[in-house]
């Protein structure tokens, strides 16, 4: 019977590619700042309209909870994706802007959309 492994996968766990598996790999980092369900799809929502209230944000992501939406704007902002502008009004009103390091993902997102529609079709 002969082995069904594939054999194009063990390139990824010989002893050249274990850096890809440590914490200090720069891929670990980026899935650290860009990594969550969320965090994506609000540096799309907020380029598509920007500043972005946090009002508009929550009606259109209106599948989060208002905690987890807050949790990730507030990850995003501590990494210097985001800015955050709170307003001394009544009521309260605070936009979110991206940050030139945000503003730069955009293109590498457009890269992963392009990948996964060229996944999707040869599926």
């Amino acid at each position: 019977m002969q082995n069904s492994t594939n054999n194009e996968y063990k390139a990824v766990t010989n002893g050249e590619n274990q850096d890809l598996f440590l914490n200090d790999s720069p891929l670990t980092g980026v899935f650290k700042v860009i990594g969550g369900k969320w965090k994506i799809m609000l540096i799309k929502a907020i380029a598509a309209q920007c500043p972005k209230r946090f009002g508009e944000l929550k009606r259109e992501m209106n599948f989060l909870s208002q905690g987890t939406l807050t949790t990730q704007l507030k990850e995003m902002e501590r990494d210097g994706l985001i800015l955050r502008e709170a307003f001394a009004e009544s009521p309260p009103r605070v936009e979110y802007k991206l940050t030139s390091v945000g503003k730069s993902l955009l293109p590498v997102v457009a890269v992963l959309e392009d990948w996964w529609n060229t996944f999707q079709a040869n599926k």
